[in-house]
């Protein structure tokens, strides 16, 4: 909990490492791949059935990431009041501990003006129950508000995925947040060097997410049609019109 609450209040800084393994993942898939000089980072962008998604890695935007965060986001224009969250059990005790001591120290102010969504959602909205599998249960927690599309969203595709990632490619400790905020899907994910593995389980727990997110938003069923598949899903298909310019904003 002390070293969230430093990082917190100190950030941290990204050490430098290797983006040629992630670059030669995407290009393997077809996507486009634009690095970021300023902090070695790496941006991926394509275009999923008429909708565009990035997946950027980079110096960490959040305190309680170090080193290197891996993030994707996708606009999928849900509901602007639909804010719902799955995060990794330890990373959601860290940070209740760490905004609990926040309160504690009497440093309210830090709190209302900088606090991430993270942690206002842990302390505000209702914990969800994870139904099925064991290994979901123990190694993740999902707050939402308003509960029913949650509860439809944590439908058993992504219960799957969940259960896959926390067998597989995400370890124990890893800090890992999905959530949906301003009608968009987020997954941001700590680390340090990406393999092929995690790349993968990474898209494939996204792709079930964003699937179940509409289908689960009020009037979202039937408006885009999601491919079963994941290399389907995932290929990209850029239009004729991209312009590798559109990629020169640094990772959000």
């Amino acid at each position: 909990m002390l070293q969230t609450l430093k990082r917190w209040i100190g950030g941290a800084k990204a050490a430098g490492t290797d983006a040629r393994a992630l670059q030669a993942w995407a290009r393997e898939r077809g996507h486009h791949v634009k690095r970021v000089p300023a902090d070695d980072g790496v941006v991926v962008e394509g275009v999923m059935h008429g909708t565009s998604w990035r997946l950027e890695w980079g110096s960490p935007q959040r305190a309680y990431l170090l080193e290197r965060e891996l993030r994707l986001r996708m606009d999928l224009g849900l509901p602007q009041h639909v804010q719902m969250m799955v995060i990794s059990r330890a990373l959601a005790e860290e940070l209740e501990q760490a905004a609990y001591a926040l309160f504690t120290q009497d440093m309210q102010t830090r709190i209302d003006s900088g606090m991430p969504e993270e942690m206002r959602w842990l302390a505000m909205f209702p914990k969800l129950p994870l139904a099925g599998m064991k290994t979901v249960r123990s190694r993740f927690t999902a707050v939402a508000s308003p509960a029913a599309p949650a509860a439809a969203w944590l439908a058993p595709e992504v219960i799957a995925q969940l259960d896959a990632a926390g067998r597989t490619w995400l370890a124990d400790d890893e800090p890992m947040v999905l959530m949906t905020l301003r009608g968009r899907l987020y997954l941001r994910i700590e680390s340090l060097q990406p393999d092929g593995a995690m790349l993968d389980g990474a898209l494939a727990l996204y792709e079930a997410a964003a699937r179940s997110a509409l289908a689960a938003s009020e009037g979202a069923v039937g408006q885009t049609q999601w491919p079963t598949t994941q290399s389907t899903a995932w290929q990209s298909h850029l239009p004729s019109s991209f312009s590798p310019d559109s990629t020169d904003e640094h990772p959000r």
